[in-house]
């Protein structure tokens, strides 16, 4: 069964695998959708346990943490009025571990981040980006290195194309 330490475990692995062959070239976590919640539980899992920061992080359609996203999604919306919504769904993933508190990462966190997301994103709400942004800026020491990039909605790039902006490449950096 997929695990959240699991997927932790699994990037630190690759992290270690790149660094070893990457010499001094820099190295960020682009995480999207799910991949959010582990980008930053790897980074603040480095920074913590081996004093290591890591180059950057990108967050693509990003949210707090899994049972705010999952309370939000617009699959969930028909079941969030029938009883036992919570019980069921919210706290069947803390049951199995699951919780990718990116919300808490992010607050301790010190690289630079940037987070993307579509204002049509129809997956991920937008709003869970724009907090996820909010907590990293009240948190962070140097405000500068957390970023929010919005695209707007005329683009439709929804949850899964914002890599097919022209104009990303330009924006990562």
């Amino acid at each position: 069964h997929p695990t959240e330490s699991g997927f932790t475990t699994d990037v630190l692995a690759l992290y270690d695998w790149a660094k070893a062959r990457s010499g001094n070239s820099s190295i960020l976590f682009w995480g999207h959708s799910l991949g959010t919640g582990i980008a930053t539980n790897t980074a603040r899992k480095l920074q913590e346990e081996r004093g290591v920061q890591v180059d950057a992080i990108v967050l693509e359609s990003p949210y707090t943490n899994i049972r705010e996203a999952a309370a939000h999604i617009p699959i969930t919306k028909i079941y969030r009025q029938f009883p036992g919504f919570e019980y069921f769904i919210l706290d069947s993933l803390a049951l199995g571990n699951m919780f990718f508190r990116s919300n808490e990462n992010v607050k301790v966190l010190a690289c630079p981040l940037l987070i993307l997301h579509a204002e049509d994103d129809a997956v991920v709400p937008p709003h869970l980006g724009r907090k996820l942004f909010e907590i990293a800026r009240s948190a962070y020491k140097d405000k500068t290195k957390v970023k929010f990039i919005t695209f707007p909605e005329k683009l439709g790039l929804g949850h899964d194309y914002i890599s097919f902006n022209p104009e990303l490449p330009a924006l990562v950096k």
